[in-house]
């Protein structure tokens, strides 16, 4: 493994991608350099400061019941619990994740694929969503899990329009990280 890969990350940043790399650690048998180098990658993304943040997800679904998701979240440092249902477990998550945050929108992309293989791959999920005010955004996730990958995602997805909106800034005039420019 090169060590210049990870000389930008530091403080909060190094503690949050070592906090996921120990929740990963528990989940996968074994970790490869795929693996960590994705999970740094996703936290140098996010080293901004997050209004919306996923504290658990818990999940009910099968062939026989409707798919229902429980996130409580931290939304500007408070607690919030939203319970939905959805087509599937990724819907109900988004749902959920869209209760909580009162982030009205649509979801115009969604792709999964996977970054290492076996049982306990680890899934990247990129997303991309436009807020109900025109905001183009993308997200990305990163979990042994699709559906938490997926809510990861969108939640990315979600602080970035909430970033946009407090600069003041139009929009489509603004190139940066994570958005999208529709010409």
């Amino acid at each position: 493994m090169r060590c210049r890969r990870w000389a930008s990350i530091h403080g909060e940043g190094l503690e949050a991608a070592f906090t996921r790399f120990k929740e990963l650690a528990d989940r996968k048998v074994q970790l490869s350099e795929a693996d960590l180098e994705a999970l740094v990658a996703e936290e140098l993304g996010g080293h901004l400061t997050q209004a919306f943040e996923l504290v658990s997800l818990d999940l009910r679904g099968g062939t026989s019941q409707t798919p229902t998701a429980t996130v409580t979240m931290k939304i500007h440092g408070s607690d919030c619990t939203a319970t939905a249902t959805g087509d599937g477990l990724v819907d109900a998550s988004c749902q959920a994740v869209r209760s909580c945050t009162e982030m009205e929108g649509a979801l115009t992309d969604y792709n999964v694929i996977s970054v290492t293989g076996g049982v306990d791959a680890l899934a990247d999920v990129s997303l991309s969503f436009e807020s109900s005010d025109g905001i183009k955004v993308s997200g990305r996730g990163l979990s042994t899990d699709v559906v938490e990958g997926s809510a990861r995602a969108f939640i990315a997805a979600l602080n970035r329009v909430q970033r946009v909106r407090e600069s003041g800034e139009d929009p489509s005039k603004v190139i940066r990280p994570g958005s999208l420019r529709v010409e």
